[in-house]
């Protein structure tokens, strides 16, 4: 049986006890019904591993002893910045789930003119804090030892005019570039996906003047949640890990 891996917010020191989290607790000791003595996987977002043995299990908290630390990076050398344009339902979580176990660094919500969803003030920061939470739940099962930042929401134009090193991509079905041709070698992308009706026209002329180049991925058109994970999958191919 593999050993529960679990987030801890704070760094994590040798050989010290640990009182787990809320949310890491109620998993623990409610999901996972697991007993004093049993043993857990601890990471602290620094590459740090530890193995961790329960010492107390009960319905007010979960305390662990933690063994040597272990230094394991499963980063990929590509740096990969996801502005996904917010979509409806589950599948914005479906995109942040599997983006992150694919390696994305960092995702920025994004609003566009025919993005469906309409989220502001308390709703919208409820949204942030479950779509952190589904990073951390990724990072838990696919063995990332450092948790990726959801950013804040914002509108599509103020995350195109953000200034990096970043080479700048977005999706277009009729675009003149592939994955395949952009010149090797690449350490940083900031990839756009647009919501499920596209970008409008003044939308895709603006993020060119921003300095993104279109792609095209394929001949045939790719729902959003799709387009994301295929897009990441092939720059992590080119230039990541995966092979």
């Amino acid at each position: 049986m593999r050993i529960p891996r679990i987030f801890h917010p704070e760094l994590l020191s040798a050989h010290s006890e640990v009182v787990l989290s809320e949310d890491a607790a109620n998993h623990v000791g409610r999901v996972l019904r697991m007993q004093p003595g049993q043993l857990i996987q601890l990471f602290d977002g620094s590459n740090q591993v530890f193995e961790a043995s329960l010492t107390q299990v009960d319905k007010k908290s979960v305390r662990v002893q933690l063994g040597d630390a272990e230094w394991v990076n499963n980063e990929s050398p590509l740096n990969l910045h996801l502005g996904q344009v917010i979509s409806r339902g589950e599948k914005m979580e479906f995109t942040i789930q599997k983006s992150i176990e694919l390696g994305v660094n960092t995702i920025t919500p994004l609003f566009s003119e025919r993005c469906g969803v309409k989220l502001d003030g308390e709703r919208l920061a409820k949204k942030l804090q479950q779509w952190q939470k589904i990073a951390i739940a990724a990072c838990e099962q696919c063995g990332r030892n450092r948790v990726p930042e959801i950013r804040e929401a914002m509108p599509l134009e103020q995350w195109c005019a953000e200034q990096d090193n970043s080479l700048k991509l977005n999706l277009h079905p009729r675009a003149s570039h592939s994955i395949n041709t952009l010149p090797l070698p690449v350490e940083h992308v900031r990839l756009l996906i647009g919501p499920e009706g596209g970008l409008t026209a003044d939308e895709i002329a603006m993020t060119t003047g921003y300095g993104f180049t279109d792609i095209l991925l394929g001949p045939r058109v790719l729902r959003t949640e799709t387009t994301a994970l295929t897009a990441i999958t092939a720059l992590q191919v080119r230039f990541g890990d995966l092979g």
